[in-house]
This record gives structure tokens, C-alpha cells and sequence, in this order.
């Protein structure tokens, strides 16, 4: 069905075929048809975060920044949907345009800067949805007036609102559409902003009866040392989850592609590099007691199970599914399946 879709939504701009796309999806749903809906996608229950996902393969922030399709997006095939980035307060993002489609690469950039019409607004729809086919996770991130030095207070206040209603709450410090913001990456002001939400989560359990999971997001452009220092701090902290990665700023293999010179996070196939090599290097850096959600570049099967290769328990998409359809959705479990199932290679005979 996305076939025949395609042509008519790659035929309007990139952000107006993002919001027809979303529309559909929800008419779809809401008919009890579900003509987009690929019904062929089989449990593979997987543990990450004390919590049991129906399938590893999710959708990314990004696509429902205010939670209001996650019935319809849960109904694709998805075994969790992260929603968001969310923030205290409504803010428009970054003027218009800016969201590009890059067919040739299979890649999209985009610099929206957390459009949203605030966390309240968010709250009020997650409350409406039924949530009965998969999990939630629900992204927080600040506004663009709020300086760093405070940004813990946005990110409290966005927890605090969301706690109650969220599977799981990822921690947006990468986002490069805002500016300053993945200054919070820095080891030190990680360290005191993670710390400082930990305790929040820590105080909010105990408030609510129930521990609700806290994941970081990172960026894909951090040097090695960075990272290193991120999966010391992260470690330290005990966080319960890392999302490795965001989009990216750089513009490697873009060469002659249109729109390769408008700013913002690149995503879609030409991240799957150098977002996988983040994740194993961060991988390798983190307790195996801390999972890892792989995300960026997913375009096939065989690309989510790199990312389980490299060390991710789940993985998510979001410019795939631009490309490539709900079908995706079912085509990366079943990777995933086979890896699961596939022998170790101690197991087979010698000269197999």
C-alpha cells in the first residue's frame, strides 16, 4: 500500500507530506480498516530496562513530537513508539523550511528545533491513547530560551508531568537543532544534569509505586574521548538505558546531493556508519548491565542487525520508514529474529 502512497507524499515538501502521512495514518487507524497497517509482523518479545518490549524494533522520536498518533503508529507493527521531544513550553521550532528529503542518499535533514506544543499538551493525549499494542517512551528535552545553566529545571519539569504516563523517558541532549544544547554532552555538565534528574527518578518511584526507566540519547559526532568519558559517567550514574544516536551534522557522502548544504541533523542510510561506530565504542565503554537502543541509518533488515551486532538489545527508525514503508518494520524483526535464533559460533562444527 506505502508503494502507491509514495509518489503523492514524495510529491509535496518533506514536512507537509510528514503531517499527510501522520493524518492517514490516523484515519486508517481510526476506520478499523488500517489499509497502511502491515499485519505480518510476529511477537519477539525482548527485556531491556526491567521492562518486556512485544518486538525490539520501535520508532524514534521525531515522527510524533506530541503524542497524539500512537495508537495508529503502535498499530504498524512497532514494538515500542518513543514520542516527543517534548518541552515545558509551546515553541514553533526553527522557521520554515526545514525539513529536506535527499532521495539519492536516502537521507533526510532536518533543523524543526523541537516543534511541540509543549509537555501539557503532550500529557493530555497520551491520557486519551489506549497504548494496548507495545510500550512508550516519551522524549523530554528544553526549550531554546532556557540557557544551560538551568536546563535541569526544564528537563525536571518535563519528567515530573510524564512520569506517570511513560514505559520509559529518554533524555534529549543531542539534538543539534537547538542551539547550546548538546554542550550538555560535556562530561562535566552531564554528569551534574544526569545526576540531577537520577535523583528525580529516584524521588518520583518511591512518589508513584513505580520505577519508570531513564534513558540518555547522544549525538553521533562526539570524538572518541567523549564518548569514553559519556560511558564513564553514564556507568556512574547507573542511567538505565543509552539511545546511541541522534542525527548528525556532518555531511560525509553527500557530495552533489541537493539540500546537502542546509543545516541541520542529517538522517536516513548515510548515518548507519557512524552511528554504529558509536554505539559499539559506547558499547564496550558502559556496563552490560546498562541496554543500548541502536538508531540511526536503518534502511534494511540486515542494517538492524548490525545494530544488534554492535551491541544494541533494540533499535528504532524513522527516515526508513520514509523510505521504505511499514513493511520495514517487520522485515528488521525478522533480522533480528535470526540472529537471535542463529547458532553461536562455538556451538558449530569446526568447519562450518
Amino acid at each position: 500500500m506505502y508503494g502507491f502512497a509514495r509518489p503523492f507524499l514524495f510529491g509535496l515538501d518533506a514536512e507537509s507530506a510528514h503531517g499527510v502521512t501522520l493524518r492517514a495514518l490516523e484515519a486508517a487507524y481510526r476506520s478499523g480498516l488500517n489499509p497502511l497497517v502491515s499485519g505480518t509482523v510476529k511477537p519477539l518479545p525482548t527485556k531491556a530496562f526491567g521492562l518486556t518490549f512485544p518486538n525490539p524494533v520501535g520508532l524514534a522520536a521525531g515522527l510524533d513530537k506530541n503524542g497524539a498518533h500512537i495508537d495508529a503508529l503502535l498499530a504498524l507493527g512497532f514494538g515500542f513508539v518513543e514520542v516527543g521531544t517534548t518541552t515545558p513550553k509551546p515553541q514553533s521550532g526553527n522557521p520554515k523550511p526545514r525539513m529536506f528529503r535527499l532521495p539519492d542518499k536516502r537521507a533526510v535533514i532536518n533543523r524543526l528545533g523541537f516543534n511541540n506544543e509543549g509537555v501539557d499538551a503532550l500529557v493530555r493525549n497520551v491520557e486519551r491513547a489506549r497504548r494496548d499494542r507495545g510500550l512508550l517512551g516519551i522524549n523530554i528535552g528544553k526549550n531554546k530560551d532556557t540557557p544551560n545553566e538551568t536546563a535541569e529545571d526544564d528537563y525536571l519539569f518535563c519528567m515530573e508531568r510524564v512520569y506517570a504516563l511513560a514505559d520509559y523517558i529518554t533524555v534529549n541532549i543531542s539534538s543539534p537543532n537547538t542551539a547550546g544544547l548538546r554542550e550538555l554532552q560535556e562530561e562535566q555538565q552531564l554528569r551534574r544534569l544526569v545526576g540531577t534528574l537520577r535523583e528525580a527518578q529516584e524521588r518520583l518511584g518511591a512518589q508513584h509505586g513505580r520505577r519508570v526507566p531513564m534513558l540518555v540519547k547522544i549525538a553521533p559526532d562526539l570524538s572518541d574521548d567523549d564518548i569514553d568519558a559519556a560511558g564513564r559517567v553514564l556507568g556512574d550514574l547507573e542511567v538505565d538505558g543509552v539511545i546511541a544516536t541522534n542525527t548528525t551534522i556532518g555531511r560525509y557522502g553527500l557530495e552533489g546531493s541537493k539540500f546537502a548544504d542546509e543545516a541541520g541533523g542529517l538522517s536516513g542510510e548515510p548515518l548507519m556508519g557512524k552511528s554504529t561506530l558509536v554505539l559499539r565504542r559506547l558499547r564496550s565503554r558502559l556496563p552490560e548491565s546498562i541496554p543500548m537502543i541502536g538508531v540511526g541509518g536503518i534502511l534494511t533488515g540486515a542494517d538492524a542487525a548490525t545494530k544488534a551486532a554492535a551491541g544494541a538489545t533494540l533499535v528504532q527508525m524513522y527516515t526508513g520508514l520514509v523510505y521504505r514503508g511499514p513493511q520495514l518494520i517487520g522485515e528488521c524483526v525478522e533480522a533480528m529474529r535470526r540472529r537471535k535464533e542463529a547458532p553461536s559460533r562455538g556451538n558449530l562444527p569446526p568447519n562450518a
